[in-house]
């Protein structure tokens, strides 16, 4: 039985004094094995499989070559690899967001691989800001944007002052100011930015002025705090806070009774709450949307009742916030957007609640935007 195993297989059977190794054979396989050679009857031997198995399927092989050749050679061409050039792997890794240290390590792999063109540096990212860097100045703790038109055609965009918006932004550790496009067909572009000057009229009014901004006359938007200081307006709980019209807010009667407040034709420093000069056209100031929505949604969550349906529902809807935020409203965009999604809260509100709810998804829907362009 052994010399069958090696004459058929070609390996002698070993291992048998070891006790995991198998010591018996089935009986098909020994009837099978146990068969009589001879001269005549030779063992079998496997085929090659590196050779065709006939004359025909290598003449067949051969024929099918031949006729494909044709379709071969143009599948080949059309798979012709094709290597980045600088400007290619640029693209993509300003795509991907990519840091100077990890672009360098991309490149780097990309070019070990000979994934590149040959004329691709790997070192090339390490003074990509060299570019764009003669356009921006830093003085008195601001760095700002000292020729706009000029980065405008270094990036190769038309430089219109009426299709962008200036956008500035502050707080207790940063003051910075975003060109955004109307339409949002072209990505925000930084302009300035600092983290030592102080959330003031002072500091607003250098940034203004470091970029140029009676010579494009741009719109500008921010929140109600930063409108105040583009105004010259007093900050803090003022009698007359907003700038379109001398809307009294210490007289909560008539709030909701009164509709038509007298507008506000001058600016005049020292009468009605005006401090300073303004510093832009108030027809140049756009209402930030976000912050009137958050306005509105904050009034109408603080005039509901404490133990009705709808507070309660409010509370279910998100478990995560505390019972002290939701009474005073404070809730931020994605929130809001859930709300006015669910179709179940309005079921909650009684008739003026809903009239209210409706008038204040109509505003939002209609009037402040429902979308980010």
């Amino acid at each position: 039985m052994c010399e069958a195993y090696k004459a058929y297989f070609g390996m002698p059977v070993g291992d048998q004094d070891k006790p995991w190794a198998p010591h018996f054979t089935c009986e098909h396989c020994k009837k099978t094995l146990e068969v009589p050679h001879c001269p005549e009857l030779l063992v079998p031997t496997p085929p090659d499989r590196a050779t065709p198995p006939s004359e025909e399927s290598s003449r067949s092989d051969t024929q099918e070559d031949v006729e494909d050749h044709d379709f071969s050679s143009c599948a080949d061409e059309e798979r012709k690899p094709y290597y980045p050039n600088q400007k290619d792997l640029n693209d993509l890794i300003r795509d991907l967001g990519l840091t100077k240290s990890n672009a360098e390590l991309l490149t780097s792999r990309l070019k070990q691989w000979n994934l590149l063109d040959e004329s691709v540096q790997v070192t090339g990212q390490r003074k990509r800001h060299q570019v764009f860097s003669t356009f921006f100045s830093h003085q008195d703790g601001l760095c700002f944007c000292n020729n706009v038109a000029g980065l405008f055609e270094a990036i190769g965009i038309t430089c219109n002052p009426n299709e962008w918006r200036l956008f500035i932004d502050s707080s207790c550790k940063s003051l910075k100011a975003v060109l955004l496009h109307n339409g949002n067909k072209y990505p925000s572009l930084p302009v300035a930015h600092s983290v030592h000057l102080k959330e003031e009229y002072t500091s607003v009014k250098m940034l203004l002025g470091a970029l140029k901004y009676d010579e494009y006359g741009w719109e500008v938007i921010g929140d109600f705090k930063m409108v105040s200081f583009l105004m010259g307006l007093q900050g803090g709980f003022t009698k007359y806070p907003f700038f379109i019209c001398l809307w009294d807010s210490r007289d909560t009667k008539a709030h909701y009774h009164r509709r038509d407040w007298p507008q506000w034709t001058e600016f005049t420093v020292g009468k009605n709450n005006v401090n300073w000069e303004p510093l832009v056209d108030p027809r140049k100031v756009l209402m930030p949307p976000l912050q009137i929505k958050l306005g509105l949604i904050k009034q109408f969550v603080r005039a509901l009742d404490k133990e009705s349906r709808a507070f309660n529902y409010l509370q279910d809807l998100f478990p995560k916030m505390s019972e002290a935020k939701i009474k005073a409203g404070v809730f931020v965009g994605p929130q809001i957007k859930n709300i006015i999604e669910c179709s179940e809260f309005p079921k909650k509100l009684n008739r003026k609640e809903r009239a209210a709810w409706n008038s204040f998804v109509a505003v939002v829907r209609g009037f402040l935007g429902y979308h980010k362009d």
